[in-house]
């Protein structure tokens, strides 16, 4: 602070005190006859409040970057999170387009907040993330000439052998295939639950199966109140698989 900036502030201090005294008429307030340090209001301390402290405890948010080189494939892109255990805990990408990730410097990029499908906080430790890119499968409604579903298979699988990932060591990938359905309808995925491919958008199911039907080719059976359909659906071995790798959630 310069000394004429000093100057001036104490003049307006010292003539602030002299009309004070000069003043005729009483101040009968107690408050005003306390010394200036005591009179501060709590609304213009300049001691900081402890509300504003209190947010600092908060902790900080769980996200993990996790890239991928997508695989040479037209089509979309499942992607799941998996525990040291190899359960799915996480559908992260459900049938998702490319334009949906980030595109980063020389792969796609998503993140992950460390929950599971419900929500809740999944505990620290060591994960893994892997999915397919799936190309353009076709589906054929064949109700018509369908013969009776298939009894208790609902939990059947049906193996497939998928297109190369030349971008992996994985020469020809192998995935068992199972139907699933819920209130949008009936869906293919892995026998680990990763949704890879909508069927047929039919509310109201109650049962689905699947069964192989050659080498690129299964057959869904999906079942309602009002009977059955069953659906083809060829070009099964147009997919590819792909790893994230392992990471760790803190």
């Amino acid at each position: 602070m310069t000394a004429k900036v000093q100057t001036t502030i104490l003049t307006a201090f010292l003539a602030s005190v002299v009309f004070a005294q000069e003043s005729p008429t009483p101040v009968p307030s107690p408050i005003n006859e306390e010394s200036p340090e005591l009179s501060i209001s709590p609304a213009e301390s300049v001691t900081p409040s402890p509300v504003p402290e209190q947010t600092f405890s908060a902790s900080p948010a769980r996200s993990v970057r996790i890239s991928f080189v997508p695989p040479p494939l037209e089509g979309t892109i499942s992607l799941g999170i998996y525990d040291a255990k190899g359960k799915l805990v996480r559908v992260l990408h459900q049938e998702a387009d490319l334009n949906e990730f980030k595109i980063g410097a020389d792969a796609l990029v998503t993140q992950w907040d460390g929950k599971n499908d419900d929500g809740e906080d999944l505990p620290a430790g060591k994960y893994h993330a892997r999915g397919y890119l799936v190309g353009l499968l076709k589906v054929e409604d064949v109700s018509q000439t369908a013969a009776s579903p298939p009894e208790n298979n609902s939990s059947a699988n049906a193996r497939v052998k998928l297109t190369p990932n030349p971008l992996a060591n994985d020469k020809r990938a192998i995935v068992e295939l199972a139907a699933g359905f819920d209130s949008d309808g009936s869906f293919l995925k892995t026998n680990d639950d990763l949704p890879l491919f909508t069927v047929n958008e039919s509310p109201n199911l109650i049962r689905v199966s699947i069964m192989k039907n050659g080498d690129k080719s299964v057959d869904i059976w999906q079942t309602d109140g009002a009977g059955s359909h069953e659906f083809r659906i060829s070009n099964v071995d147009q997919m590819m698989a792909f790893d994230c790798g392992e990471f760790e959630l803190k």
